[in-house]
This record gives C-alpha cells, sequence and structure tokens, in this order.
C-alpha cells in the first residue's frame, strides 16, 4: 500500500512495506509491485 506525506509543501508517496519515498505516486505504485522488504538487507541505501 501506498501512504500519502506532506513534506516541504510536496505531496510524496511511501511505499509502506519499505518506507522508500517518490514524487511520483505512479513510481511509489511500481515499486510496490516489486518491493522485495522482505530482504533485510536492500540493495539501496535509504
Amino acid at each position: 500500500m501506498v501512504s500519502t506525506t506532506e513534506k516541504d509543501g510536496a505531496t510524496w508517496y511511501r511505499c509502506d512495506e519499505c518506507g522508500l519515498m517518490f514524487d511520483a505516486e505512479s513510481d511509489a505504485q511500481t515499486h510496490e509491485t516489486n518491493c522485495d522488504s522482505d530482504d533485510d538487507s536492500p540493495s539501496y541505501l535509504q
């Protein structure tokens, strides 16, 4: 699920699985579909 967050006067979309934030809702939804937060060591830095 994607949550909406207001920060610095802009709307951000956060992946509820891993917490990664996006400025476009479509990017967040695409990420969430492929999110593998079950892995304890993600391949990217937050």
